[in-house]
């Protein structure tokens, strides 16, 4: 092997680590239902729409998607969820002329009928659990090929009737750049500044304490390339997720010869990463048909393959499309059904 192989070699190797997606966590960010996706669509597809290009698609996935609606348009989801779990979606954005948009959404998830019990195994009460996040998205078209756009989320979490629920506000910015008229690539980033702080002291006296949990921040670069006249679309993003953890160390220790038990805050930085795909094929005017891989080469969790559909039909003076997504969840949890109805305006 020449020295200039050897240096193609180790710049490939090198090349693979950085790109290899990394062992994900999901569960110990804080926020994570309203990083599962949007609606029947988006997560039919993989939720891989950065750069979307449809005119319909949600600025949840990128502020930078608000100025290319080309109408207005509200939309309504709801998911079907094993355990006592739920979701529902709500969207309406609009176009603002000359060339702006705007787009304002709302996130729920709850768990009901969960069985509280005490240090006995008696049960106590049946317990709740219910989040919600608003995000009101804004973009703009500055030339022909580039789009940016801002995007304010506000989180709400209410998990125990004993704790105050606790509030928050992220901050989210996309870039779209159309290299062709069939290539977009584009660049977001999520969740900055959003994190939830709870005082746990009225629950547990002197033991509580307050906690700050963190939402990761998320740097997400996609692509679409569209094919067959605009009836074909292939989408792909990538994920760079850093996440900030708090967790407590626990160890003994005197005050003269009386032994306490003592804990010790300490925070950790998680990275992760991630892969996405979906395709997108129009079979007709009426009927679109999706395919989407969410979590490629996760070995916690497992790669997160979805399907779907979407119908629409005239009423009127109004179009309405009913769209359909289906989605098999991490670790063996079953499968997560969605259905949108969408009135274009």
């Amino acid at each position: 092997m020449t020295a200039r192989m050897a240096h193609r070699t180790i710049h490939c190797l090198l090349g693979l680590l950085v790109l290899m997606p990394a062992a994900n966590a999901w569960g110990q960010s804080a926020g994570v239902f309203s990083r599962m996706g949007f609606g029947a669509r988006g997560m039919a597809l993989g939720n891989a729409l950065a750069a979307d290009a449809r005119g319909d698609a949600s600025p949840y996935y990128n502020p930078a998607l608000a100025p290319q609606a080309t109408g207005q348009h509200i939309m309504a989801s709801t998911a079907f969820m094993r355990f006592d779990r739920e979701m529902q979606f709500l969207q309406f954005a609009t176009p603002i002329q000359p060339s702006a948009g705007l787009a304002v959404g709302l996130i729920h998830a709850g768990v009901s009928d969960i069985d509280g019990r005490d240090a006995s195994g008696y049960h106590t009460q049946t317990y709740s659990t219910d989040e919600f996040a608003f995000f009101l998205a804004f973009g703009t078209h500055l030339g022909r090929r580039l789009s940016v756009g801002v995007g304010l989320q506000l989180f709400r979490t209410d998990l125990f009737d004993e704790i105050e629920p606790v509030n928050s506000i992220g901050i989210d910015a996309g870039v779209i750049v159309d290299v062709t008229d069939r290539l977009r690539l584009a660049f977001v980033t999520d969740d900055l500044l959003a994190r939830y702080s709870w005082d746990s002291s009225g629950l547990y006296g002197a033991e509580g304490g307050t906690t700050s949990d963190r939402f990761p921040v998320r740097l997400r670069v996609g692509a679409s390339y569209g094919m067959m006249e605009g009836r074909l679309q292939l989408l792909a993003e990538y994920e760079s997720r850093i996440s900030d953890l708090e967790h407590r160390v626990r160890s003994t220790e005197r005050i003269g010869s009386v032994p306490f038990e003592a804990f010790e805050a300490r925070r950790a930085t998680l990275h992760e990463a991630g892969l996405r795909a979906g395709v997108e094929y129009e079979l007709s005017e009426i009927l679109l048909l999706r395919g989407g891989l969410d979590r490629i080469g996760n070995a916690l969790s497992g790669n997160a393959p979805s399907a779907g559909f979407e119908i629409e039909q005239p009423v009127g003076g109004l179009a309405f499309r009913v769209e359909y997504g289906l989605l098999l969840e991490p670790h063996d949890t079953g499968l997560l059904h969605l259905i949108t109805l969408r009135m274009l305006l």
